[in-house]
């Protein structure tokens, strides 16, 4: 199932970064996955909350926040195991608009998160190949 990404703009700035994770933290919010991308001006914080609405709400006052659905898939540690979803979905032409990997546990896993041009196409392949993936309500009880 996919599961919702929450991507904020953060001014490349001293200091801002570690104000908006403050934030997230002095309200309970957990990360669970991030990536973060930059520019001169400004980055794009992507992360995997336990609690997508209040860090909307939370981040929502100082600057631009968005959702955006990804795909979490479990991921096997042993090699091959990226290129086999990734082949899967680029038979299919799925376009991987980007990517990042976090790990949940030892019991749970290392999952990664993909970022595809056509999200239920996508979903429809994992599960149709016997792949795991995370939904909203795992992200928030792990």
């Amino acid at each position: 199932m996919a599961i919702q990404q929450i991507s904020v703009f953060v001014e490349n700035k001293q200091g801002k970064l570690v104000e908006t994770v403050k934030t997230l933290a002095d309200n309970g919010i957990n990360i669970r996955a991030m990536s973060i991308a930059d520019t001169k001006d400004f980055g794009i914080l992507r992360m995997i909350t336990s609690d997508n609405a209040k860090t909307k709400e939370v981040l929502a006052d100082d600057t631009v926040v968005n959702t955006t659905e990804v795909i979490a898939v479990k991921m096997a540690d042993r090699p091959g195991a990226l290129y086999r979803v990734m082949e899967i979905l680029s038979k299919e032409g799925i376009n991987i608009e980007y990517m990042y990997a976090f790990t949940a546990s030892d019991s749970l896993g290392a999952y990664v998160v993909f970022r595809v041009d056509d999200v239920p196409a996508a979903q429809k392949l994992i599960d149709d190949n016997g792949l795991q993936s995370l939904n909203d309500d795992d992200v928030q009880n792990m």
